[in-house]
């Protein structure tokens, strides 16, 4: 029996260790990116038994709450300049930063045919609310900005202008009915190749600065492998095929 005993003992050891080589990973996501990093993390926890925490916002809060010490980890940035920023200041890991996709704007309305596919609703008018994103705070918001800008209706729109702090609240001004059209990331209303409801304008790149989004290891996630694990993960085909599905370039 002793000897039967001693056999059983490695298994014995290695399920109860099992348990402990999962971890969570606290990270922080930009808002325009919920729907596809909610599935690229249930894919991450399938694959490593890793849980990613998630927490979505504005890169431009998310920035702040870092600086003072927030739990993140992990950062998913709706622009590169801010990732970089944190690494500069030491608030993130020099050399983990990468692009893990490029954000498409959109302009958007959940009634069917208001928005026309070039766009001319912006100088037609029409409509009694036009909402965006915190330009301070959501990089779609600034590129929103610019976009009304170069097309020259920007002094004539601004009286019209419903901001919400994330790509999020964006987005629910115009689900809501709160705002008549609003400009969002195609993602948000994108997916598997197909637009999801109401009519769209997808902004042409041209009339705005690219949107590059960058992922970087936070110095709180430093000695976290798991941590290093999700950031690797993001690099997949597994990741990049839900990335492009929801409208993005990997």
């Amino acid at each position: 029996m002793r000897v039967k005993a001693l056999c059983f003992l490695p298994v014995w050891l290695l399920c109860l260790a099992a348990p402990a080589l999962a971890a969570d990973v606290q990270v922080a996501v930009a808002a325009n990116f919920t729907a596809p990093m909610k599935r690229i993390a249930a894919e991450f926890e399938k694959d490593s038994g890793h849980k990613a925490v998630l927490s979505f916002g504005a890169t431009g809060k998310f920035y702040a709450q870092i600086r003072h010490g927030a739990p993140f980890e992990v950062f998913l940035a709706a622009d590169d300049e801010t990732p970089k920023k944190l690494a500069q200041e030491g608030a993130a890991i020099d050399g983990s930063r990468f692009t893990y996709a490029t954000g498409r704007l959109v302009l958007w309305s959940a009634q069917p045919g208001l928005v026309d596919a070039q766009g001319d609703v912006l100088r037609k008018g029409g409509f009694s609310k036009l909402a965006i994103a915190a330009p301070k705070l959501a990089p779609f918001g600034a590129a929103a900005v610019e976009t009304l800008t170069r097309l020259g209706v920007m002094a004539a729109l601004e009286p019209k202008l419903v901001t919400g702090e994330s790509m999020g609240q964006a987005f629910s001004f115009v689900a809501t009915g709160n705002a008549d059209l609003g400009f969002v990331a195609l993602s948000q209303v994108h997916e598997g190749g197909k637009l999801k409801t109401g009519s769209a304008w997808i902004v042409p790149e041209t009339l705005h600065s690219a949107i590059r989004q960058d992922a970087v290891l936070l110095a709180k996630g430093k000695d976290k492998p798991a941590a290093q694990q999700l950031l690797a993960f993001l690099k997949t085909d597994k990741a990049k095929a839900v990335i492009r599905s929801f409208g993005y370039q990997p």
